[in-house]
């Protein structure tokens, strides 16, 4: 994408309503307004609230905001210019429960307060394979702490990834750890009596995957 193209995505960004750009002292150095009151303020309701970290384009958390009207959704990504496409479809196509936030997953606690939220969903994120990359990896052990934090007591959690590394990895950090897993698959459309949502939607990324025959792997959980 053109440093030109970018820019544009950036300026319609700041006039979407669905989309919130806190800076990091907003969120860092004090109370962020909306934390603790997403459904209440933003989505004016008290269904329940479900994130999608590092949510790209933010196809799946449209497609999920689609498919359950009852329930609020919120994409999370650092690149603002990505998830522009989902805000601006969910504008255009009048879709009201889900709204974007550009920041970095580990400021999660400073966006939403403690027991806030319901499920999280992680879709396809970088297995960051090299060794020194672990402290990047979505699902290493400081990053479900944070998750616990502000997940309800019976708060789901949900991996799906191309990636037959990062869901071993997962698998074993969840068994070790104690945590309950729910539902695990190494390859979701290949098995029969899959989940509906995992397999009925599908981001750009993953049905590219899907016609070279890449196994799309699935774990539901809860962290204990």
């Amino acid at each position: 994408m053109g440093s030109k193209n970018k820019l544009k995505r950036f300026k319609e960004n700041e006039t979407f309503k669905n989309v919130f750009e806190p800076t990091r002292e907003e969120l860092v150095d004090a109370q962020y307004q909306l934390k603790g009151n997403w459904c209440a303020t933003f989505f004016e309701n008290d269904n329940p609230l479900v994130l999608e970290l590092g949510c790209g384009k933010g196809e799946y958390s449209v497609a999920l905001a689609e498919k359950y009207p009852n329930k609020n959704f919120i994409g999370i990504d650092i690149k603002g210019a990505r998830f522009w496409r989902g805000a601006k479809t969910a504008i255009e196509e009048n879709i009201p429960n889900v709204a974007f936030i550009r920041t970095q997953i580990e400021l999660v606690e400073h966006v939403f307060a403690e027991n806030e939220v319901d499920e999280i969903w992680i879709t396809f994120p970088d297995p960051q394979i090299k060794y020194k990359r672990t402290k990047h990896r979505m699902t290493n052990s400081e990053f479900l702490k944070r998750y616990k934090t502000i997940l309800k007591p019976d708060g789901i959690m949900n991996l799906k990834t191309d990636s037959e590394f990062m869901h071993g990895y997962t698998l074993g950090l969840l068994h070790g750890g104690g945590h309950e897993v729910l539902y695990a698959n190494h390859n979701v459309y290949k098995q029969e009596g899959s989940p509906e949502e995992v397999t009925s939607i599908q981001t750009f990324y993953e049905s590219q995957y899907l016609k070279e025959d890449k196994a799309i792997t699935y774990i539901r959980f809860k962290i204990k």
